[in-house]
């Protein structure tokens, strides 16, 4: 049984144009999770290993109604801004990847999604992966096993080490998500 995430959900990456944005693009296609869509700011009209980025979340979600998911991977600086307006366009579930998250920004996203009825995993975590089903972050899927065995962690590193362990012992993993630091 997998939580959060899933094969049918659709997702997408803001800041998906910038260096991290590119290569999680990548990993993302290749876990085979839903990705429709990226956004970044200026941008609207490329894309990115095929994907097709948008300027606003909204816009995204106008061309990609089933978008329901998102992975955040822009400067700690713009978190804010961007995990707000996501939220307001639509969001469900958000990803916070971005380290260095101020506190008082976090809480403000936090609420915000709460008051919207949205769940956020919040800043500096490696995401969420439902293994041979979809991810949303980070992490290196190949070491994820498809199983029944979920994980709950604030720390990615010990997260990758007790998949890893468990996947190679043949247990695997339904759920695992990195609840950030």
């Amino acid at each position: 049984m997998s939580i959060l995430i899933d094969q049918d959900t659709s997702m997408l990456i803001i800041g998906i144009t910038g260096k991290q944005g590119r290569i999680h693009c990548k990993h993302t296609l290749e876990s085979g999770a839903r990705l429709l869509a990226g956004v970044a700011p200026g941008r609207g009209g490329q894309t990115v290993e095929g994907v097709p980025v948008f300027e606003t979340v909204a816009e995204a979600r106008a061309t990609f109604p089933e978008i329901r998911a998102a992975m955040l991977l822009v400067p700690k600086q713009f978190v804010l801004e961007a995990a707000l307006k996501a939220l307001r366009e639509g969001i469900e579930l958000l990803v916070v990847i971005t380290e260095f998250v101020p506190v008082m920004d976090a809480l403000m996203i936090v609420h915000e999604a709460k008051q919207l009825g949205a769940k956020v995993v919040d800043p500096n975590t490696i995401g969420v992966i439902s293994p041979g089903k979809s991810k949303l972050g980070i992490m290196p899927d190949y070491i994820y096993g498809r199983g029944h065995i979920g994980i709950i962690s604030r720390s990615g590193t010990l997260t990758h080490e007790t998949a890893s362990n468990l996947t190679f012992k043949g247990f695997g993993l339904s759920t695992c998500i990195g609840i950030g630091g």
